[in-house]
C-alpha cells in the first residue's frame, strides 16, 4: 500500500500498538465515516536503538521495509532526523526545536520543497502536559491531555495536522490539506510526535 502514501493521500490514522520493549504503530487509510480503513504500513522502533530509528514495513510480517526515519546524531536533544525511502534516499528531514519546546513542543519539517514549522495547537494544554509529566505519577499514568499539532508554511498555511483521539491507546488522525506533503514523510513525522515527544 506504499503507493497510496505516495499518491496524494489527505487523511490517515496512526495507532500505537501495546507491546513490551518496542514502540509499534499501524498506519491506516481513512474511511468516509472517519474510521480506520486498510493497512498502509506498520512502524517499529528499532530495538536497543535509543529511539533513534523507526522502520516502516509493508505489513504485519515486517519483512519488506518501505521507508524509515533515522537520527543523524545519537542522544542529541536537537538531533535532525532523515526520512529515507526504501532504497535509503533522503525524502525529508525533521528536527525538534529544543529551546521553543521547553514551553510548547515545536518541530521543523522539510520535504517536497516545503519548509514547515509544527507546534502544539493549545498553549494551555502544552503547559498542563508538562506539569503532569513532572509529577510522580506522570511516568506511570497516561497523560489525560489530548494534544494536537499544526504544521504551517511561511505563509501560515496549514499543510499537516496531527490530532490525538479519545482512546486508551495513542491514536492520531493525520490530515494533509491539499496533499502537498509526501505521505511517507507525514507518517514518519506523525509517529515521531508520539515516539519522541518525551525526549
Amino acid at each position: 500500500m506504499t503507493a497510496e502514501l505516495l499518491q496524494g493521500i489527505e487523511r490517515f490514522t496512526v495507532t500505537q500498538k501495546l507491546t513490551l520493549m518496542v514502540n509499534r504503530y499501524e498506519i491506516h487509510s481513512m474511511t468516509g465515516d472517519r474510521q480506520a480503513g486498510h493497512l498502509l504500513a506498520v512502524a517499529q522502533q528499532k530495538r536497543a536503538a535509543f529511539k533513534e530509528q523507526v522502520t516502516f514495513y509493508q505489513d504485519e510480517s515486517r519483512t519488506t521495509p518501505i521507508f524509515s526515519f533515522k537520527a543523524r546524531q545519537r542522544l542529541d536533544l536537537g538531533a535532525t532526523y532523515d526520512v529515507l525511502d526504501a532504497s535509503g534516499q533522503r525524502i525529508g528531514t525533521f528536527r525538534k526545536d529544543f529551546a521553543k519546546s521547553l514551553l510548547r513542543s515545536t518541530w521543523h519539517l522539510e520535504a517536497s520543497g516545503l519548509k514547515l514549522t509544527g507546534s502544539e495547537r493549545n498553549i494551555g494544554v502544552a503547559i498542563g502536559r508538562r506539569i503532569w509529566e513532572a509529577t510522580p505519577i506522570g511516568d506511570a499514568v497516561p497523560s489525560p491531555f489530548r494534544f494536537h499539532f499544526d504544521f504551517v508554511n511561511a505563509n501560515g498555511e496549514v499543510l499537516m495536522t496531527s490530532e490525538r483521539g479519545k482512546s486508551l491507546r495513542d491514536r492520531y488522525l493525520i490530515t494533509l490539506p491539499g496533499a502537498r506533503l509526501d505521505g511517507r514523510v507525514a507518517a514518519a513525522m506523525a509517529v515521531a510526535l508520539d515516539a519522541l515527544q518525551s525526549r
